[in-house]
């Protein structure tokens, strides 16, 4: 087993981390800026190492910084998270070139998927459904206005090299698209360093649902259980839950079939997450990305099959035998506590003045921030998750509404009030929303 860990990330993700490893008796070794040094993942790992400025392009992004620490501070194996160098190539490649354990898919897989227009022609060539779209980059608008004549109206224009909900635009008819393809284009460009462009069809009323697979030592895919990740501001998530209110047993078989056929197109090894989009008029679905890495979510997926995926994670990186507990039982839900009004969605900063976080049968919280630290603009809104769990889906909503009651912040704006009301939202409660759900409410 893996005997010591540095933790390429920061906040409630390198805690969460950090937990696992100490109760397998891992030795954690945390990275972190200078404004920082004082924040609760960088305390409670054994050693911390600065690796630069607040910029994350000079800490958490500065590869050469990070290596360095590793190489100093003895480490076996470097853990990414989430977000910041994840889902890079060109890192997962350094890092095992430095004779050091890459806990994530291969360099290989990661490139394969990184690419949006490559991982939907590998889908499709492997039988996973994708949605009607373009299966090269959009070389010009009016090549976007002849493809998108195939295709049908309305369009999604997006990054190749997005992710995470960024560059994405609708177009409803010809004259929004020449408008938005361009956006997209120059957007893409300044963010992913990629100006290539893609167009899908575009589905106004779509559920987003996404299969939690692990590409096992042995060489096995399997694919646990499918989460529903439709409550969304700027197709980015605020709620998560698992299992989906949408999908049924013959459903779940084939979304699990088709994440296990993706997985294995690409040789995959390790956590990661198949995302697709479901019509829930029709029941069909199509492959929307693979994320290469542990989702923000993964808690929910936790608890209904009684595992510890980071722990998943470090067995499969060290050779091991992973032990995967396929049922599931009960209802869980996530809520990620951001640091923004909750009713425009817009970042909040500031000291945290009051931190108390909800405590009762089934709540767990994973939070990156404590009473005194302070929540910068440099990084991330997510301060804490806020996960439940139940032996049904009412029970769990019941929780989260307590849990959302005992939660107290103060200084940095919040988005619990929100929470409040989704959690009381006819459409919400009965199960049958969609991605427009937040756009409703705030309309």
């Amino acid at each position: 087993m893996i005997d010591s860990l540095l933790i390429a990330n920061r906040g409630e993700i390198a805690r969460r981390i950090i937990r696992t490893a100490r109760r397998l008796g891992i030795r954690t070794i945390a990275i972190h800026s200078e404004p920082d040094a004082d924040m609760p993942f960088v305390l409670e790992a054994d050693e911390a190492v600065c690796v630069g400025p607040a910029n994350p392009a000079q800490s958490y992004r500065n590869v050469e910084a990070i290596l360095a620490a590793a190489k100093s501070t003895g480490a076996q194996a470097i853990h990414p998270g989430y977000g910041f160098l994840s889902e890079n190539a060109a890192f997962a490649r350094r890092v095992e070139e430095n004779d050091l354990i890459w806990v994530g898919p291969s360099p290989e897989a990661i490139e394969a998927m990184g690419d949006k227009i490559n991982a939907r022609n590998l889908m499709a060539a492997a039988g996973v459904p994708v949605a009607p779209g373009t299966q090269q980059p959009v070389g010009d608008v009016d090549q976007a206005i002849a493809a998108a004549a195939g295709i049908g109206y309305p369009i999604m224009v997006k990054a190749a090299a997005g992710g995470g909900g960024m560059g994405m635009a609708v177009a409803n008819d010809e004259a929004a698209l020449r408008t938005e393809v361009e956006k997209v284009r120059a957007f893409a460009e300044r963010m992913f360093g990629s100006g290539d462009v893609l167009l899908e069809r575009y589905f106004p009323r779509v559920r987003h649902v996404e299969v939690q697979i692990l590409g096992l030592a042995d060489g096995r895919v399997i694919a646990l259980s499918e989460r529903e990740c439709s409550v969304q501001r700027r197709n980015q998530k605020l709620v998560e839950e698992a299992p989906s209110p949408a999908v049924g047993p013959a459903l779940r078989e084939r979304f699990l079939a088709a994440a296990v056929k993706a997985g294995e197109a690409v040789g995959y090894r390790n956590a990661g997450t198949v995302e697709c989009l479901l019509d829930p008029a029709t029941g069909d679905f199509f492959f929307l990305e693979m994320n290469t890495r542990l989702q923000v979510e993964h808690p929910i997926t936790e608890l209904i099959h009684g595992i510890d995926l980071v722990e998943q994670q470090l067995l499969i990186a060290a050779g091991e035998p992973a032990t995967i507990a396929t049922t599931t039982t009960g209802h869980a839900i996530e809520l990620r506590i951001n640091a923004e009004d909750p009713k425009r969605f817009l970042p909040g900063p500031g000291k945290v003045t009051t931190w108390v976080e909800p405590t009762g049968e089934g709540v767990r919280v994973d939070s990156g921030y404590a009473e005194g630290t302070t929540v910068g603009m440099s990084y991330d809104s997510l301060m804490a998750k806020l996960i439940v769990f139940a032996d049904d889906r009412d029970t769990a909503i019941a929780r989260a509404r307590a849990a959302v009651i005992g939660f107290q912040i103060a200084g940095p704006k919040n988005n619990l009030p929100f929470f409040a009301e989704l959690l009381d939202n006819d459409e919400f409660l009965t199960g049958d929303y969609d991605t427009g759900i937040v756009g409703r409410m705030r309309s």
